[in-house]
């Protein structure tokens, strides 16, 4: 729903720019690591495979990219769906959010941490010319709104406890195009901010096939690493794993 949205939003102002690309697609999520809220012991950090029950799954994602008249940033725009709830299980008293839950006593969970990005960016000036439109390098900044939920519920002990908020993550953005072939690109782009103890970072390599026209497939892999604690609640994971879209470039 969220992807329709933003498409249904956003394509109109393709038409202010001098160029467009556009597509649809899923990530392959394989989630590894840590959740805690409001942690006193060791025993408060949550595995999201062996305590939550996350298994890697296909998750929809979109992105648009809008490409302006010289002088004027261009935009960058991509939206990321990451939403697990399982049932889990923890062999030893656990505290989350200051509510005591029990061993050895299934509960639910539920972590989302869905998330759009805005980049304004630039070519470095000259490389496409001197490559013949063989490479092209891009810098900027980026925006990660993120939509964060956390919740445990165990039933059999009548407990439950959920926090969530919305964080703007401000980050650089760097982009690599390799165009050796009007029908074959690779692309390679980073975002990424280190502060304090704190780290995000998603790094994306795609190959991507134009048959014919505008449109074109694509396949690739990313991989995101979080490190953030904020509100009490300190994420420490990683989600990696292939994706393929289908798109249009004009």
């Amino acid at each position: 729903m969220s992807i329709c949205f933003l498409t249904i939003l956003l394509l109109p102002a393709a038409s202010f720019g001098s160029g467009a690309e556009f597509s649809l697609g899923a990530w392959y999520q394989k989630p590894s690591g840590t959740l805690s809220f409001d942690k006193t012991t060791r025993a408060d950090d949550l595995d999201l495979e062996d305590d939550l029950g996350y298994d890697d799954k296909w998750q929809p994602s979109g992105r648009l990219k809008i490409f302006m008249p010289k002088f004027i940033p261009n935009l960058y725009l991509m939206y990321t769906h990451m939403k697990w709830d399982e049932t889990g299980n923890k062999d030893v008293n656990f505290s989350f959010g200051g509510i005591d839950f029990s061993a050895n006593i299934d509960f639910d969970s539920e972590l989302k941490l869905n998330h759009l990005d805005a980049a304004l960016y630039y070519g470095i000036p000259g490389i496409r010319t001197a490559t013949a439109d063989v490479l092209n390098i891009d810098l900027g900044v980026n925006c990660r709104l993120l939509d964060f939920r956390a919740e445990i519920e165990q039933e059999d002990i009548g407990e439950k406890e959920s926090v969530s908020y919305f964080l703007p993550v401000p980050m650089v953005y760097g982009g690599l195009q390799i165009e050796p072939l009007k029908w074959l690109a690779l692309d390679l782009e980073g975002r990424g901010i280190a502060y304090s103890n704190n780290h995000y970072a998603s790094l994306i390599a795609r190959l991507k096939f134009a048959p014919f026209g505008p449109l074109f497939v694509a396949g690739g892999y990313r991989y995101d690493n979080v490190k953030i604690d904020y509100k009490d609640v300190d994420v420490d994971a990683e989600f990696k794993g292939p994706f393929a879209e289908i798109g249009f470039k004009f």
